[in-house]
């Protein structure tokens, strides 16, 4: 007997009925409007029988990083063979990649679920209106990604906090291990406008009796950090100090690194990610999951097993090629100064074409200034998705500023952006390029590039234009890596089943 052909409107009809669910939870106050409060998180929870405190979990604030950090250390809790449900924001094409299980984004249908599991609960919390507001849409969308750990369930939650960390929804949990990246200015008309403030409201994180892992911070914020542990009881393990970056060297399709973990140092581990703040965010990482194995050391292989898992869309990703077209945000001069050191570093692009787009509530100038020196032309835009970006007049106008007008095209669209900076490309491969712009001292023939940069947001609609047959960031990567992952092999690496062998 003939097998039945699966009904292809069946899968229509789960796409649209998708969209309208998407729909329904983004058209709820926008995460970048936050209601300062763990109340209707909290009654959601306690509805939905607290799957938050289901499962241990570890919680990752600070300013750039987070993301990048919390794939790796879900990549590394999954190399010792635990089973991993990783929370994440914001998204950069579809709702789904903010909850991970096992590595990847789940299903279109296991979302529409999810969502249809609870909204009855949320909508008893939004009649309540508790403080003044129904649940905004970080917060149903957290409560969500709870009640799909629990349900899978998970060994552990990574959960990487949206704003701040004291009222941020996702702190609804305790968390046993409270990772902290680098932490300097953003968000400061609702975080506070110095470091102290911003890392006060980060440093909420940490809960009576949890462990502080911490990247290197200014002065000022590990003096927060530091007093919040003692206050809570919480053990510190600090970069520098406890563990940190030893060495590294750019390679192909990333870098070469060796850094000092649990058992000292470890070397000779290929990150396939660029960029010197990705390799410190490695060992953050590596020092995050020794933590919460209970001090237990990774062993090299466990490491570079995780590693080799690592996918992470929009960080200095390259999505096209002639011209090469490379993806990663910069929407705070922090992150910048580092898309700035990363793009020289990791790629021979002359001349470098940038696409840029904005938020109004963010410090663009000093992002601009920070990007004009790599930049031999810029083409800036907006997104069409949300009304915070800046237009592209009132970009054009602020860029024209700092890089000149000869170096400044505007474009209303992402899509018209990207062609534009395509055609700059080409013309000038065609014309020939200013002896000043060859890269090197061999005069290497000139071989161009575009970066993408600028608000997450933008980054996203660029990724969807230019991979178009891939729906959520990282899902036909990450399900091709686990395709071919020796699941056994894996397994046998710690022989203890959570790191170092022999070691109990």
């Amino acid at each position: 007997m003939s097998e039945i052909p699966p009904d292809p409107s069946a899968a229509l009809n789960g796409e649209a009925h998708h969209r309208v669910l998407t729909a329904q939870l983004t058209s709820r106050w926008p995460e970048h409007r936050v209601g300062p409060s763990l109340a209707r998180i909290g009654a959601l929870c306690e509805l939905l029988g607290d799957p938050q405190h289901t499962m241990p979990v570890i919680q990752i604030t600070g300013t750039n990083g987070k993301g990048s950090t919390a794939i790796m250390i879900d990549a590394l809790l999954r190399s010792v063979g635990l089973r991993t449900g990783r929370f994440s924001s914001p998204h950069l094409t579809d709702v789904r990649e903010r909850i991970s299980i096992d590595g990847a984004p789940i299903s279109v249908e296991r979302f529409d679920e999810v969502w249809e599991d609870i909204a009855p609960y949320v909508a008893m919390v939004d009649e309540q209106k508790l403080d003044g507001i129904p649940m905004t849409f970080f917060e149903v969308i957290t409560g969500m990604a709870y009640a799909a750990f629990a349900d899978a369930p998970v060994d552990v939650a990574v959960v990487e906090v949206g704003m701040g960390g004291r009222w941020d929804a996702t702190s609804v949990a305790d968390a046993s291990v409270a990772v902290f990246t680098p932490i300097s200015y953003d968000h400061m008309h609702i975080l506070g406008d110095t470091l102290t403030e911003i890392a006060t409201e980060k440093a909420g994180i940490i809960k009576d009796g949890s462990h502080v892992v911490t990247a290197g911070q200014e002065l000022e914020v590990a003096t927060v950090l530091l007093r919040r542990a003692t206050e809570t009881g919480s053990l510190v393990c600090a970069e520098g100090v406890d563990f940190g970056l030893i060495d590294r060297t750019p390679a192909l399709g990333g870098q070469v690194i060796a850094v000092n973990a649990g058992s000292g140092p470890v070397r000779d581990l290929h990150l396939p990610l660029y960029g010197e703040h990705m390799a410190h965010n490695a060992a953050l990482a590596i020092s995050a999951v020794e933590t919460f194995l209970g001090m237990k050391a990774l062993t090299p292989e466990v490491i570079q097993d995780g590693f080799d898992q690592v996918v992470a869309p929009g960080r200095m990703e390259v999505v096209r090629t002639s011209p090469t077209i490379v993806l990663d945000s910069a929407h705070n001069p922090h992150g910048a100064a580092a898309v700035a050191r990363t793009v020289q570093e990791a790629f021979t692009f002359s001349p470098l074409i940038g696409v840029f787009a904005a938020m109004r509530d963010k410090d663009v100038r000093q992002v601009l200034e920070t990007l004009e020196p790599v930049m031999h032309q810029i083409v800036v835009t907006t997104v069409a998705s949300t009304t915070r970006a800046l237009t592209p007049e009132e970009l054009g106008e602020l860029a024209r500023e700092i890089f000149g007008g000869d170096r400044v095209r505007v474009a209303p669209t992402m899509a018209d952006a990207l062609e534009q900076a395509t055609l700059i490309a080409d013309t000038l491969m065609a014309e020939g390029v200013d002896p000043q712009l060859l890269a090197g001292e061999d005069a290497v023939p000139p071989t161009p590039g575009i970066l993408v940069t600028g608000t997450v947001i933008g980054i996203g609609e660029a990724r969807g234009i230019l991979v178009p047959g891939e729906r959520a960031a990282g899902e036909s990567r990450t399900a091709a890596r686990a395709a071919t992952t020796d699941v056994a092999a894996q397994l046998e690496i710690g022989t203890t089943g959570w790191g170092a062998e022999g070691e109990d």
